[in-house]
């Protein structure tokens, strides 16, 4: 039997761990200031104003991976990674000038 070793180098790999790992982070900053509700956590970002310094902070773990694909010689990986922190910023320079 002959088994083929996953070895996780891809552009779509990296892409899609590039944009879930944000999520997962601001998941965690949800959890962390204990609010009622996803909502209300929402809310009370909105109302201070700080949405898109959030999404900013929460993309940085972004480049841990990529460094880790980088040692791993893992590029096309990699270059998801980057790939999807270009959105977040084009994200983030949407929110923040329109």
């Amino acid at each position: 039997m002959i088994t083929k070793k996953l070895s996780y180098n891809s552009q779509l790999t990296g892409l899609i761990i590039g944009l879930l790992l944000p999520v997962v982070v601001m998941f965690i900053f949800y959890e962390v200031r204990n609010m009622p509700s996803i909502e209300v956590f929402f809310a009370q970002i909105m109302k201070v104003g700080v949405l898109t310094h959030l999404i900013s902070l929460c993309v940085v773990p972004n480049l841990l991976v990529f460094f880790i694909f980088m040692w791993t010689n893992r590029l096309l990986s990699a270059k998801g990674i980057i790939g999807a922190s270009f959105i977040y910023t084009f994200i983030v320079l949407v929110l923040k000038f329109f």
